[in-house]
């Protein structure tokens, strides 16, 4: 059973009084503006109280300069400026956790995700749906590895993984007061989101939706970060590997015994000649390959118990103003 199969409760509308916008930006100085306008404006039609919570993480461009300067004109605007850059995931879990919102929406900076879906992702909230999540059904402005690698890992993931990670499905999504407040209590420092919104379960129903491309400058994910990525969401949600290991090297010794028995009984019925070199060597080859890459299975998963047990915070806030929600009932 899949996500979106669960009915949602059978409950009051929630009450309604503040939705925030959590936005990760880092050197997005290009499109900051524009993303600004059509968020307000997109905003400005939900009969809410609203604040956008924009996250730099450790932005070297003018993006922090932009979004102080956002904030002087707009008070609905907040500004978290971490003290280094940290990744989108904990960026993202510093706009979470600073985030005021009965519900909080999640969504990229660089406009590939339209912010006019809000208002449906609001409708199905008020249906009492805790996540609203977008998925994508095409992806405009993308390379065609990118986009079979993308869709390749999602499969992957949600066949090896014990939690149910919706197929093509990225950060942009609606989160209910509650079902942040989970994530909250979620602290590890290797965070594969994705995964974290499935794991926490609730109503969750999927939008379909076309994602666009890039509205100005680079991506930053290239593809030896997209591996490191896809490498997280591995080791997070799944002990396949470990387990794969396991089953390698039960193959090989299985296969060596019966190699083994039959070497003896060549020697009892034909002789002992001497065996060729090229032989021995690509058998010593191969399982020295086979050892390295089953250690760096565990490696993997002893790096991370490694990085959990210094128990460091996810980040640190070099400077933050909270919008102005609460000050004279904020503005709609």
């Amino acid at each position: 059973m899949s996500l979106t199969d669960y009915p949602a409760p059978e409950t009051s509308t929630p009450s309604i009084r503040l939705l925030s916008v959590v936005v990760p930006v880092y050197n997005e100085e290009e499109g900051i503006e524009e993303l600004h306008r059509r968020l307000s404006a997109v905003m400005e039609t939900i009969p809410m109280c609203w604040e956008i919570v924009y996250v730099n993480d450790g932005s070297r461009d003018r993006s922090v300069e932009i979004l102080h300067q956002l904030r002087e004109k707009d008070d609905r605007v907040a500004v978290v400026d971490l003290s280094r850059n940290f990744g989108k995931e904990i960026a993202m879990t510093a706009g979470l956790d600073l985030a005021r919102g009965d519900a909080v929406v999640v969504i990229d900076a660089d406009l590939q995700d339209p912010p006019e879906l809000i208002p449906e992702f609001v409708k199905h909230w008020t249906e009492g749906y805790d996540v609203i999540y977008a998925k994508r059904v095409k992806r405009e402005g993308e390379t065609l590895v990118k986009r079979t690698t993308a869709h390749l890992f999602y499969r992957l993931i949600r066949k090896m993984s014990e939690v149910n990670i919706p197929e093509d499905t990225g950060d942009y999504r609606l989160l209910s007061r509650r079902a942040v407040d989970s994530l909250k209590r979620l602290r590890e420092r290797h965070r594969f989101m994705k995964g974290l919104f499935a794991w926490i379960g609730y109503h969750q129903k999927e939008v379909p939706y076309t994602r666009d491309a890039r509205y100005a400058g680079q991506t930053k994910w290239n593809y030896w970060r997209l591996w490191n990525f896809a490498l997280e969401g591995i080791t997070s949600f799944t002990s396949v590997p470990l387990k794969l290991a396991t089953y390698i090297g039960f193959v090989i010794a299985l296969g060596a015994f019966l190699y083994a028995a039959k070497v003896i009984y060549d020697t009892l019925v034909y002789g002992n000649p001497v065996a060729g070199y090229p032989s021995l060597l690509v058998v010593i080859l191969f399982l020295g390959g086979v050892q390295l890459i089953t250690l760096g299975f565990i490696g993997e998963y002893l790096a991370r118990m490694f990085d959990e047990s210094k128990g460091r915070p996810l980040y640190l806030i070099k400077n933050y103003i909270p919008s102005g929600y609460g000050d004279a009932d904020s503005k709609q």
